[in-house]
Order: structure tokens, then C-alpha cells, then sequence
């Protein structure tokens, strides 16, 4: 067949479909990629003959990009090279190759060989899906066609930090974008409800220390005055100096109201009450701790006429790590966007930039102290005894597996195999075996505990929300997921 409508479409990759257009094609209002695109192309390739001009290859790079990017495709463009003949004309042989707005690979000019890479057209249907692009290959002629099934090495790059920018560059930008819409978000509903007055319970951990700067932002956005934040250090069984210190000292610094209410006396009133014994560190013992501290806040939020900021990530809600009706919940979640991984590069941009030496001294020692509930007893020596990655896993693994299967709906064994090849230096494949099992229970399990998650700012297109993050019933089962992973 020929012309110009027509289909290559793997058998052996079901994704995989190529389409063709020539040269300038690419720069017409009507692009036939476009129609390619919505025919259900995944690749298209193009044989182009642009000149060598001062400028032009930039001008074609940034044309592949945004086409691919606009299309959802991959786009791949080959140039004419050295040797071809000219009167008025050199070419330079540019060959590139970009998938939805990234340039995966490109040849200099004049250079001799290909541009290589990998094409992930399972991320490609998966991102059309997302944004609705149903394919309609109607009048078009479909050439069947096979590759080989041989899984080969992954040499595409691989993020292993997915919800980081990795152009190192477009961090602090990101960082404050994202602590912008957390700030506005907040202040638009204490604006809301009338409320001049904020109250949260300040740990000295990670998501606390960056729910309180975020507090103090929306109350500058509306020009009140940071003594309307009422800052709670709640001291129980596993509270150490480190993290109570630095809770009081940012707290002080950013001028909030500083109070502390150990927790001690009512929970042990509570374990007698309920026939609790304190020797028994089980779900228990810790839960109650998460409750109390709930409790307080709420009924001081209510005293006060304030509004209760919540501060669990997106990280911990992936995996249920919150107390059902404890730090769970809260009148407004400015953390529920937010993965543990991205928290670390909020903070630390926070510390850079403050322009305060005491504000920046306490986020860089935050930053420094493991993350832990401290719903257990410290060593003797307050060192945390608890910490949270060796019960759950490591966030930045948790991160990763939570991205891939929410942003592009890949199952166990792609996850694996993308995670083998970002994370192998680090962790060995039965490490990530384990902890993408770990991470497939939970996140099925805990899914009753996010569909009644309090309000908060998306800051991301990964959300779990059941107002249009994620929706999924609470008795979803993980048992074919955890099938695929047993086949592995």
C-alpha cells in the first residue's frame, strides 16, 4: 500500500503502532501526526531534509519535543546527512528522538551513526488513557508486523526519585511552586470560614516542620499575625529531646504560640480505662498516643475558634501508615500531595532561602533526624528507638512504586523491572521484591482510611484522594497483583 494514512501495528508489543510523515509536515497547522495521533499511532517517524541553517537546529529540536509532547507520542526524525548533494545547501544530519516532551536521544550535527534509545509505549497508552484520547483508525490501512519478545536491558534513563524534577535546575522553581499552592490552598479556607487562628501538633518531624512553614505562609498571604498559630508539642512514651527541641525552636522562631500538653497522664488514665497494659507496646499502645494528640488538638482548635492543620504526605497515605481517626484526620490536610520524598526538597529549599539563620539551623537538623512516629520508648540514651523505614521500607523505594503504578497504570512486574533498573545499585532484586510486596498489601488494605480524608491542595497529577485523586472501593483486593509479583 501507499500513502499516506497507514498503520504499522506490532503484534508482539500491543502498544506499538508507527505512522509516517515527511520533512516540513511537522511545522503545518495541520500536522498529519495529528491524525496519526488520534489513529492510534504510538511512533511516528519522520524523513525530513532540513538545511543546516544557524538556528535550525534548535528550532527542529524544540518541534519534536512539543509534538510528541502535544501528541502523547514518541517522535522520531531523521535528517538528511554529510553526502547528500547541495547547491545552495549542507545538511547536518540531525537525528532525534523524543517521547511525550522529553528529547531521549539526539546526534550532533554533522556527526556520522543513529540516535538510540528505548520507547516505553505502555507509558504512552497509558498516559492517553489518562487524558481521554480514544484511537480511531477508520480509513486508515494496517500493516501487521513482529519484534522480537527477548527482553533486552534497560538503557533508557529511569528517575529513580519520579515526583523530583531531574534536571537539578528546575528544582527551587518546582519547590516553590508547590509550597505556593499549599499556602494559598490553606489560606483560601481559613479566608473561607473566617477563621484568623491555626492549630497543629508540631513533632519536630519532617511532615509537622513543613505543615507549620506552610501555616506561616498562608497567614502572610493574608497578613495575619503568626501568634494566631497555635503550636502543640504533645510529649508521650517515645518523645525525644532532639525532635522536641527542634519543634519549640522553629516554632518560636516563626513566632507562633508555642504551648505544650504532655500526653502522659490522660493516655495511662486511658490504658486503665480500658484494661491496656503500659508494658504492652503493641497497636494499641500506639494508637492511643495518636488519638490523645487528635483529641487535644481538635478541642483546643475549638476553644480557640482555629482551624486543625493535618500533616501526613502522601507517602504515608499510600501505605496506611496513620492511625485510623488519629493523625489521620484533621480539618485541612496541606500535606496529602506531597510525597516523603519531595518533603525532604521542600524543607531543604525552605532552609536555603528563609534568609533566617535560627529557622535554617532547625530545618537542617530535621532534615538530619530518622523519621519515627516516637510512639515507642527512646534508648536510654534518646536515641529514636522506632523508625519508620525499618517497619515499612524505605519511602524513596515506596515513592517510586506508588508513581509508576498511579501515573501510568503499570502492574508488578513492570514496576519491578523499571525499579531493578533505577534502584539495583542500591538494593538488590529480593529487597525490591519484598518492599514492592509490602507496599501492594498496605496500599489495597489501607484504602478505607483514604476514603474519608479530610480536604487538602493537590500539588501534583498523583493524588490519592477520593475526590478525584483516586478513586477506588474500600475493599479492593491486591490478590492479582500479588499473584503477578509470585511469578516473579
Amino acid at each position: 500500500p501507499f500513502g499516506a494514512e497507514q498503520l504499522f501495528a506490532c503484534d508482539t508489543v500491543p502498544d506499538l503502532a508507527i505512522a509516517a510523515e515527511l520533512g516540513d509536515d511537522l511545522f503545518t497547522p495541520a500536522a498529519p501526526s495529528i491524525v496519526h495521533a488520534l489513529a492510534g499511532a504510538t511512533l511516528i517517524v519522520n524523513l525530513a531534509s532540513e538545511e543546516a541553517l544557524a538556528g535550525a537546529g534548535s528550532r527542529l529540536r524544540a518541534a519534536v519535543r512539543e509534538q510528541s509532547a502535544r501528541l502523547t507520542c514518541a517522535y522520531a526524525l531523521a535528517n538528511a546527512g554529510a553526502g547528500e548533494s547541495t547547491t545552495d545547501a549542507a545538511y547536518a544530519g540531525q537525528a532525534l528522538i523524543a517521547e511525550n516532551g522529553d528529547l531521549f536521544a539526539e546526534t550532533a550535527p554533522f556527526a556520522e551513526g543513529p540516535a538510540c534509545t528505548q520507547i516505553d509505549v505502555q507509558l504512552l497508552a497509558s498516559e492517553r488513557r489518562r487524558r481521554g484520547i480514544a484511537a480511531d483508525a477508520s480509513g486508515y490501512i494496517e500493516t501487521r508486523f513482529i519484534l522480537d519478545e527477548d527482553e533486552c536491558e534497560l538503557t533508557r534513563p529511569i528517575n529513580p526519585f519520579p515526583f523530583v524534577p531531574a534536571d537539578a535546575a528546575e528544582l527551587p522553581g518546582r519547590c516553590e511552586e508547590i509550597l505556593a499552592i499549599q499556602a494559598h490552598g490553606l489560606a483560601k479556607r481559613l479566608s473561607h470560614i473566617n477563621a484568623s487562628r491555626a492549630v497543629i501538633g508540631v513533632s519536630g518531624g519532617l511532615d509537622s516542620t513543613l505543615a507549620l512553614l506552610v501555616i506561616a505562609r498562608a497567614f502572610d498571604l493574608l497578613g495575619l499575625d503568626h501568634a494566631g498559630i497555635t503550636a502543640i508539642t504533645m510529649p508521650g512514651f517515645g518523645t525525644t529531646a532532639r525532635t522536641r527541641g527542634n519543634a519549640e525552636r522553629l516554632s518560636e522562631a516563626l513566632g507562633c504560640d508555642l504551648r505544650t500538653i504532655d500526653i502522659t497522664a490522660a493516655v495511662r488514665q486511658h490504658f486503665a480505662d480500658i484494661g491496656q497494659s503500659e508494658d504492652t507496646h503493641d497497636a494499641t499502645y500506639e494508637n492511643a498516643q495518636a488519638r490523645e494528640r487528635t483529641q487535644v488538638l481538635m478541642d483546643v482548635s475549638n476553644k480557640e475558634g482555629g482551624l486543625v492543620i493535618g500533616t501526613g504526605d502522601l507517602s504515608e497515605l499510600a501505605l496506611g501508615w496513620a492511625t485510623y481517626n488519629g493523625d489521620h484526620m484533621s480539618m485541612y490536610g496541606v500535606n496529602g500531595g506531597v510525597p516523603k520524598t519531595l518533603i525532604r526538597h521542600l524543607v531543604r529549599y525552605t532552609a536555603d532561602t528563609c534568609g533566617d539563620e535560627a529557622v535554617s539551623a532547625v530545618l537542617l537538623d530535621v532534615l538530619d533526624t530518622p523519621v519515627s512516629p516516637e510512639l515507642l520508648p527512646a534508648e536510654a540514651d534518646g536515641t529514636i528507638l522506632q523508625r519508620t523505614e525499618d517497619l515499612v521500607g524505605p519511602y524513596e523505594l515506596h515513592d517510586f512504586f506508588l508513581y509508576n503504578m498511579l501515573r501510568h497504570g503499570f502492574g508488578p512486574a513492570k514496576i519491578y523491572r523499571l525499579a531493578r533498573a533505577a534502584w539495583g545499585a542500591s538494593y538488590d532484586d529480593a529487597t525490591i521484591l519484598a518492599w514492592l510486596r509490602t507496599f501492594l498489601k498496605r496500599f489495597f488494605s489501607q484504602q478505607f482510611k483514604r476514603s474519608c480524608l479530610p480536604d487538602g491542595p493537590a500539588v501534583g497529577i498523583v493524588g490519592v484522594s477520593p475526590r478525584g485523586g483516586l478513586e477506588m472501593p474500600s475493599d479492593a483486593h491486591a490478590a492479582i497483583w500479588l499473584a503477578e509479583l509470585e511469578e516473579l
